[in-house]
């Protein structure tokens, strides 16, 4: 069985074991507005997604994450579908993604609808990362 509800303060020691780039006071800002989800399967916490809105008005998936052992098997598709239908019941019509160009997220997004829309390159050497591509899509 499969479950997806909004982060809790509960989840956090499951949300950090996954997410180690969260800041604690923007999980807490997660709880409070809702910006955060996890999965569950048969009563066991597995994926999370966060997202922030981008100009403040366009829904921005920061981050989406299923555990090890259960990649590959749909479930980051449904935490996305989960993600966009509930932004659509919220009125948004657009939706961004992003993900470095040397990981494999890139084609799992495309399938799912995305499209290539630019990148940022990060290059001051203590911050420095591959190439940061970000992907929209319409509703």
């Amino acid at each position: 069985m499969i479950d997806i509800r909004y982060v809790e303060t509960g989840d956090k020691e499951f949300w950090y074991s996954l997410d180690k780039h969260l800041p604690e006071a923007e999980f807490m800002n997660k709880i409070r507005d809702k910006r955060g989800y996890v999965l569950i399967k048969d009563d066991t916490p597995i994926g999370l997604l966060r997202y922030n809105l981008f100009w403040d008005n366009t829904p921005f998936c920061t981050m989406l994450f299923i555990d090890g052992e259960y990649q590959g098997r749909g479930y980051g598709r449904v935490l996305m579908e989960h993600w966009e239908n509930d932004m659509r019941s919220q009125g948004y019509e657009m939706f961004l993604v992003s993900t470095q160009v040397d990981e494999s997220a890139q084609h799992f997004y495309r399938k799912l609808g995305y499209k290539d829309c630019g990148g940022l390159v990060i290059d001051i050497p203590k911050f420095e990362q591959p190439m940061e591509m970000f992907m929209i899509k319409e509703v």
